[in-house]
């Protein structure tokens, strides 16, 4: 294995790293990494939310069992191990934002308000309480040291590439992470932790919100929430009434299943939601069209870029090219399924610029 220096660049070093370990395999190798520098390592591990083992299932990023396999990995390694309780911080900033977005009609990334709460901010300070030189974790980003200091780029492997949950990263943490994997494709990571004989060498991705692992968000928005359950209209563009929908929680913009409405000439979806009256306004797809959005509590770490930027709307959308002046971000081409809570992440080629959360959209002319 020769990758033991990558990413942790002038860290090679340092005379202590902090890990932040998940019990999966990209933590867990992050870990073996820093080890092998030589540095003292330590493996720090939040306790968020045990939903997963509620459940009596694998894969939550903070389910007891996840908890378990990260100290084995630091035990095989020989390093020290930490687990903290942050699960009443993770409630109020995570979880009950993720409750409180739905019921106003938004489309939550509760990974993003993770990573600016408990992951980073959180475990960024446990890190400096315990002396360390830098805080290294196993996301799909790279750190690159630019003209002017350290700078956010995507990840090599674009079926990894973890930027777009980033984009709300200060320049000040950046200085202090440290992003190992980011040169890596998942296939070579898994690789390391069998050549190391790691036990989560084969273990599962998490494919679901960490607190949500059978995917019921509506679920657990009732069970937060016992009012989400409000029925209401579905209605055209022009307040036709169509039908009635069983929460506004069950919906979000672009959706074109679970309307249950037939007889219609063309494939309806979602264009916006009205929390006030409870409606669900539908349309065709050309009035999902947005040619602006507003964004709001913007985050930029592009230093003093001023040239052509793209915007990605969507975690698994493509980056297009768009404007920013001031809030307002324009595209240069009508952009689909853009919808409110959600990011809108800057960059300009690889190098995440910023971004901002989608407060609000503009729609393009073609929906009229």
């Amino acid at each position: 294995m020769d990758e033991t220096d990558f990413q942790l660049g002038a860290d090679v070093g340092a005379r202590r790293i902090v890990v932040a370990m998940s019990g999966g395999v990209d933590s867990s190798v992050v870990a073996a990494l820093a080890a092998r520098t030589g540095a003292e390592t330590i493996g720090v591990t939040l306790q968020l939310y045990d939903h997963g083992e509620a459940v009596g299932r694998a894969g939550s990023c903070c389910a007891g069992r996840d908890i378990r396999d990260a100290r084995a990995v630091c035990d095989r390694l020989g390093i020290a191990h930490y687990v903290f309780d942050h699960e009443s911080a993770f409630r109020r900033d995570v979880v009950d934002r993720f409750a409180d977005e739905y019921l106003a009609g938004r489309t939550p990334i509760p990974c993003v308000s993770c990573n600016t709460g408990p992951k980073f901010t959180d475990l960024l300070a446990l890190a400096r309480e315990l002396g360390a030189d830098c805080l290294a974790t196993g996301h799909y980003v790279r750190r690159v040291e630019g003209p002017n200091g350290a700078e956010l780029h995507r990840g090599a492997d674009p079926a990894r590439d973890q930027s777009y949950f980033l984009f709300a990263t200060t320049q000040d943490q950046l200085d202090y992470l440290r992003f190992p994997l980011g040169g890596l494709p998942k296939a070579r990571v898994r690789e390391i932790a069998a050549e190391l004989g790691l036990g989560v060498a084969a273990k599962p991705d998490s494919q679901d919100i960490c607190f949500v692992p059978d995917g019921d968000y509506a679920g657990l928005v009732r069970k937060l929430r016992p009012d989400a359950d409000t029925a209401g209209e579905i209605v055209d563009l022009s307040g036709r009434t169509l039908g009635r929908h069983r929460g506004l929680i069950h919906f979000t913009v672009g959706q074109r299943r679970g309307l249950e409405i037939g007889g219609t000439p063309e494939p309806l979806y979602v264009v916006r939601l009205e929390p006030d009256s409870k409606r669900v306004v539908v349309g065709p797809r050309a009035a999902l069209a947005v040619e602006a959005a507003v964004l709001e509590n913007l985050n930029w770490i592009g230093g003093d870029h001023r040239g052509p930027l793209t915007a990605k709307v969507r975690s698994m959308a493509k980056p297009v090219p768009a404007r920013l002046e001031g809030g307002r971000l324009s595209f240069d081409a009508p952009e689909y399924g853009v919808a409110p809570g959600q990011a809108a992440v800057l960059y300009a080629g690889e190098r995440v610029l910023g971004g901002g959360w989608i407060a609000a959209t503009e729609a393009a002319l073609l929906a009229a």
